[in-house]
């Protein structure tokens, strides 16, 4: 069954972009340079001051965190929500969020690593499409850390994009085939961590993205297995997985990440590609729309992963 999700309002330069940091706690500079960044860009960046609170390791206490993500998306001048980051303690908000504070005011909501448990929540729960993509203090901060083709074609309503389409960005193919299907998923810790949770993932139908951080390759093969005998890959039209970024045992283990996923999921016979620069990277983040229509097609190596319709309106 097809599901109809709403779609956030297109981002245009001259709008206001609201900043929070629903896990980790920041550093200021980073989201001085973060915001500059963004002004270049032509958007006009705003935060709370309450941002920059601290308890433990987290931007201060699960209820500041969830009210400052329950004002942005309830301020009439915010037309896109960015995370300052990821880090741990986004899945303390699930119980603290307002519901009709969020799902009665769709927005443009980006992150990715531990924001990826807000990502699927708002996808499945509140019903509109979210955003895996650059982050203010980790991505914007830097030069050259996001990949501003596909944020402009994610976030400015364009119908019809590939996602990776240069030859700088492009993934390689794993298993040839071509499938069709929601674009889901996000950081494999974080979507690993739902199982068993009211807020459980929901990847039937869909084209799965899979990325992760500094996870060893034993641990990648544990979180497949165990997504594979949670029945998630059941249904499933095809599978993106991300750069991996330091994802290795030692540097002359002998083997490669490629075979240990191939190994669990390569006679799933579906489409497969690895390396789509999203979530933890090197540079130029790839902005990637969840809860749309997608299309993959690997042939020869190649992998072309194509947007099938726009991810915000007017």
């Amino acid at each position: 069954m097809q599901i109809t999700r709403q779609k956030p309002a297109w981002l245009r330069p001259g709008d206001t972009i609201g900043i929070v940091a629903p896990a980790s706690n920041i550093k200021k500079d980073l989201l001085d340079k973060g915001c500059a960044r963004l002004a270049e860009l032509g958007y006009k960046p705003f935060y709370l001051d309450s941002i920059l609170e601290q308890d433990l390791y987290f931007a201060g206490s699960a209820a500041r965190r969830a009210r400052e993500l329950e004002e942005m998306f309830t301020r009439p001048e915010v037309r896109a929500i960015v995370c300052a980051r990821g880090g741990y303690g986004a899945n303390y908000l699930l119980q603290e969020l307002s519901p009709s504070k969020i799902t009665g005011n769709p927005k443009i909501f980006v992150g990715y690593s531990d924001i990826t448990t807000l990502l699927t929540c708002f996808t499945d729960s509140a019903g509109f499409v979210t955003f895996h993509g650059p982050m203010v203090t980790k991505d914007f901060a830097h030069e050259d850390g996001v990949d501003l083709a596909s944020w402009d074609a994610a976030l400015s309503g364009i119908a019809e994009w590939e996602a990776g389409g240069t030859a700088d960005t492009q993934a390689d193919g794993l298993i040839d085939g071509d499938g069709e299907g929601i674009l889901y998923g996000g950081c494999l810790s974080l979507l690993v961590a739902s199982l068993g949770t009211p807020h459980e993932i929901r990847t039937s139908g869909t084209i799965l993205f899979i990325e992760d951080v500094n996870a060893r390759p034993f641990q990648i093969d544990r979180m497949l297995m165990q997504l594979k005998l949670a029945g998630k890959f059941n249904g499933v039209r095809g599978i993106v997985f991300g750069e991996m970024l330091d994802c290795v045992q030692t540097q002359n283990q002998g083997y490669t990440l490629q075979e240990v996923i191939l190994r669990i999921v390569g006679g799933l016979g579906i489409p497969m590609a690895y390396g789509l620069r999203s979530g933890h990277v090197t540079r130029k983040n790839i902005t990637l729309p969840i809860g749309v229509r997608a299309g993959l097609s690997v042939s020869g190596g190649r992998a072309q992963l194509k947007i099938l319709e726009a991810a915000t309106s007017p």
